[in-house]
């Protein structure tokens, strides 16, 4: 412990020690920790479970981006978003956030339109809870139209 209490470190692994204890439908959580980039890993049950784990955690530790890896037991670890039934969309590419982006401003970069922001609001709900809440360095996926 330091001189004014835990460490980011031990923060992080306190923070996955209580979600891996909970019944949140994760196992084997673990964190990679990148100066205050925390990537998370393991399994879920299903994606709602991958959620709650991350909101889970962002309430105990704040971080300036966590990456949601954990994957969904019996989902095939791929480089596609699923779509409305399953289907791929399109590999996704991985865009890190500037100071003063916003995700319409990224949305016409990427598609020429603004009002698709809500494309990649949706391709990033397990790291964003609100369209208007980015921040910079954080690392987002835009998926291909």
């Amino acid at each position: 412990m330091g001189l004014f209490g835990k460490s980011f470190d031990e923060k992080v692994n306190d923070a996955v020690a209580v979600i891996n204890k909970s019944d949140l439908g994760v196992t084997g959580l673990r964190a990679k920790v990148d100066g205050k980039v925390v990537t998370l890993e393991g399994q879920a049950v299903n994606i709602e479970a991958k959620g709650r784990a991350m909101l889970e955690f962002n309430k105990m530790v704040t971080t300036e981006n966590t990456i949601n890896k954990i994957l969904i037991q019996g989902a095939p670890a791929s480089t596609t978003l699923p779509g409305p039934g399953g289907q791929a969309v399109g590999e996704v590419q991985i865009y890190e956030v500037k100071p003063g982006d916003t995700l319409g401003h990224i949305a016409q970069r990427f598609y020429g339109k603004a009002s698709l922001y809500t494309k990649i609001f949706d391709a990033n709900r397990d790291i964003l809870t609100n369209p208007d809440l980015i921040k910079a360095g954080q690392k987002l996926k835009i998926p291909k139209l």
